[in-house]
C-alpha cells in the first residue's frame, strides 16, 4: 500500500496540454501549443557564454548544497537593487527551480493540522504542497468583477487559531492579477503580530507591465522579516526554464532548515547552471526589458484578436504572460458542457493547445499563454474562431468531461 500523501496530492494538470501537443506533433500533426507556461525566447547569449566558460574551465563539482557564494551574493545583490531590501548570504538558499524553494519552505514552516491560506484562480501546486506538508488548505477566491486583484480582505476573513501561513502568488498565474503594496500592508499588519508566515512566491517579478509599485518584499521586510519567506526564479525573467534554478530568502533559521532538508533531496543546483544564473542576475538586463516588452506587444495582439468575439470576455492581464479567458458564453447542457470539454473539443478539431480553467479552480474558463510568436498566435486566434464557427453550427453535441 501507498503512503497515505500520495492520495491526497494530483499530477500537475499544467503538463497535460504538453503531453496532448507531443502526441499530435508524433502524429505529424500541425498543433499551436499555447498551454506552456515558459518562455519561447532564447537564454540571453551573455547567460549561455558564462555557462560555456563554466564547462571549459571545468566548473564540474558539486558547489555547496546551498549554492555557491557567488551565486548567493548575485541573488542578495538583485533584490538590494530592484527592492531596496538586505539580505546575508546566510539567509539564500539556491533549489531546482522556484518550485523546489516553494516547497522547501512548506517542508520547514507546515505541521500537520495547520492551515494555510491561498488564493484561486491559482497555480495548483501551491495547494498541493500545502497537503504534501500536512497542512490543510485553505481557499480564498479572488474574482473577475474585481480584475482577479489579490485582496488583504479575503484572507483576514479566512484567518483562525489555526491559520499558520499565507502563501500568495503575484503577479498571479493564471490571471496575470497583482497585490498591491496597499494591500500588502493591510495583510501584514495583521498577520505580524499574530505570528502568521507569509509566504511570497515572485516567479513573475520582473514581468509586469506597468510602471505599478509592486515592492512586496519591502513591505514585508519593514513589518514581519522574520515571517517572510521571498520564493524567486531565474525560469521566466531570464528564459531559463530548463536550467533549473529557484531561490529562497528567509530568516537564518528558516534557511538552515531548508539547507537540511535539501541536502537529503537533490543536493547542489548544478554548477554549471548556478554560474549562468550569476551572469543572469549581476550582467546587462536589457533582455529582461526587450522581453517583456515583446509579451506586452503578443498580449495586445491576442487579448484583440480574441474578443473580436464579443462572447469571449478576458481582462488584461498585468503581469506574467497569460490570457485568462471566460467561455461560459459557449457551454451548455446540449453542446460542451465544461470548459474542459470546450478545451478537448478545441485541440481534437483545430489542434489548438490552451488550459482549461478547471486546472486552476476556475471552471468557465481557458488559460492562453502568448509566450509564442506573433505568427503563431495569430494562428491560434484563427482556429480559435472557426471553432467557434462550427460550435455555432451545431457541430458539437453535449459531451462528458473525462
Amino acid at each position: 500500500m501507498l503512503a497515505a500523501r500520495t492520495t491526497r496530492i494530483s499530477s500537475s494538470p499544467t503538463m497535460k496540454g504538453l503531453i496532448a501537443a507531443e502526441r499530435l506533433r508524433a502524429a505529424g500533426v500541425n498543433v499551436v501549443d499555447l498551454s506552456a507556461g515558459e518562455p519561447d525566447f532564447p537564454t540571453p547569449e551573455h547567460v549561455k557564454d558564462a555557462a560555456h566558460a563554466a564547462i571549459a574551465a571545468n566548473y564540474t563539482k558539486y558547489t555547496p548544497n546551498s549554492g555557491s557564494t557567488e551565486i548567493k551574493q548575485a541573488i542578495v545583490g538583485r533584490y538590494r537593487a530592484d527592492y531596496g531590501v538586505e539580505y546575508d548570504v546566510s539567509e539564500v538558499i539556491v533549489c531546482a527551480g522556484g518550485k523546489q524553494a516553494l516547497l522547501n519552505g512548506a517542508l520547514v514552516v507546515f505541521d500537520p493540522g495547520d492551515e494555510v491560506i491561498t488564493h484561486t484562480p491559482g497555480w495548483p501546486t501551491l495547494v498541493e504542497q500545502i497537503k504534501l506538508a500536512d497542512a490543510s488548505p485553505v481557499i480564498v477566491r479572488t474574482s473577475p468583477e474585481d480584475g482577479f486583484a489579490v485582496r488583504a480582505q479575503p484572507f483576514l476573513d479566512a484567518i483562525t487559531p489555526r491559520t499558520k501561513a499565507i502563501v500568495i502568488n503575484s503577479p498571479a498565474n493564471p490571471t496575470g492579477a497583482l497585490m498591491t503594496e496597499a494591500e500588502m500592508i493591510r495583510l501584514a499588519d495583521v498577520a505580524a503580530p499574530r505570528g502568521i508566515w507569509i509566504i511570497l512566491d515572485l516567479c513573475y517579478e520582473r514581468l509586469i507591465y506597468d510602471p505599478v509599485a509592486h515592492n512586496l518584499p519591502r513591505v514585508l521586510g519593514e513589518r514581519m522579516r522574520d515571517r517572510t519567506i521571498l520564493a524567486g526564479s531565474a525560469s521566466k525573467a531570464y528564459a531559463m526554464t530548463g536550467w533549473r534554478c529557484g531561490w529562497l530568502l528567509a530568516t537564518r533559521e528558516v534557511v538552515a532548515a531548508c539547507n537540511a532538508i535539501q541536502s537529503h533531496c537533490t543536493s547542489n543546483v548544478c554548477s554549471i547552471t548556478q554560474k549562468a544564473v550569476v551572469a543572469a542576475l549581476t550582467g546587462p538586463q536589457q533582455c529582461v526589458t526587450d522581453m517583456l516588452d515583446e509579451y506586452r506587444r503578443r498580449r495586445d495582439l491576442i487579448q484583440a484578436r480574441v474578443v473580436q468575439d464579443p462572447r469571449f470576455s478576458c481582462l488584461t492581464p498585468a503581469g506574467a504572460f497569460y490570457l485568462f479567458v471566460d467561455v461560459s458564453a459557449f457551454l451548455s447542457p446540449e453542446r460542451l458542457r465544461t470548459s474542459a470539454d470546450f478545451c478537448q473539443a478545441l485541440l481534437e478539431q483545430q489542434h489548438v493547445v490552451v488550459t482549461a480553467g478547471e486546472a486552476f479552480d476556475a471552471p468557465g474558463f481557458l488559460r492562453i499563454s502568448y509566450a509564442a510568436s506573433i505568427e503563431t498566435l495569430a494562428e491560434a486566434a484563427r482556429r480559435l474562431h472557426a471553432f467557434i464557427a462550427d460550435v455555432d453550427a451545431g457541430k458539437y453535441s453535449a459531451r462528458v468531461t473525462s
